[in-house]
Parts: structure tokens; C-alpha cells; sequence
């Protein structure tokens, strides 16, 4: 079985005179993704007007998205990310395995499954 990189773009958007809590969250969830093994990518763009963050993660296989949605970058501080922002839109490209995709859908996760595409 090829295993496949999944991707997830995540469409934020920070509460009102919430920006200062948001960055801080932000910032202790790169530093926590970045010890897990299968992260490849976890990149955050804000909006000139600091209302609007995108979050760009891409990840090894199925097996590292099982370990980030269930390992403490999630489970502690996306609770505490979602009290300064809310999830406008949420998606994931690729297969995150089954235990993962129900994890994602609590979050609204809209995923699609690779059709066609060129791995190497």
C-alpha cells in the first residue's frame, strides 16, 4: 500500500480584541507540531487586517495525522485557539485514516480524497 501525504487547510478567524491571545496560542501549537514525527509542514498565514488566519499543515501518511489530532497540540490547545477564533472552513486533501477522520469531522472537516495525482 503507497502511503499518501494529507493535507489540511484550516480558515480561522480571530474574535475581536482577541489577536494577542490567538498569537500566543499559535505560537506554543507550531513548537508542539514541530516535535512530531510525519509533521512536514505547518505554516500560518494572517490577513493585513489581522482578522483572518489560514493554517497550511501537510503530514507524512495517515499515521501522523492520527498522532496530531490525538496527541496534546490538539487536544490541549486547539480548545484554547477556538475561545479567541472560530473555524469558518476546514479542509483536508488526502486520507487521514478512519480513527483521524472522525476526529476531523468534529471540527467540521470537509475531506477529499485523492482522485487523480502524480506521488513521488
Amino acid at each position: 500500500m503507497i502511503k499518501h501525504t494529507v493535507r489540511f487547510t484550516v480558515y480561522l478567524t480571530i474574535n475581536e480584541g482577541k489577536f494577542d491571545e490567538f498569537e500566543g496560542i499559535a505560537q506554543a501549537m507550531i513548537v508542539g507540531t514541530q516535535k512530531e514525527p510525519g509533521a512536514l509542514g505547518y505554516d500560518w498565514y494572517l490577513s493585513g487586517d489581522r482578522r483572518q488566519c489560514r493554517i497550511l499543515e501537510t503530514y507524512a501518511d495517515a499515521d501522523a495525522v492520527l498522532a496530531h489530532v490525538t496527541g496534546p497540540v490538539v487536544q490541549e490547545f486547539v480548545p484554547k485557539i477556538l475561545a479567541a477564533s472560530s473555524i469558518s472552513r476546514f479542509e483536508v486533501y488526502g486520507d487521514p485514516g478512519p480513527k483521524a477522520a472522525q476526529v476531523l469531522a468534529g471540527f467540521g472537516a470537509q475531506i477529499f480524497e485523492l482522485w487523480h495525482g502524480l506521488s513521488r
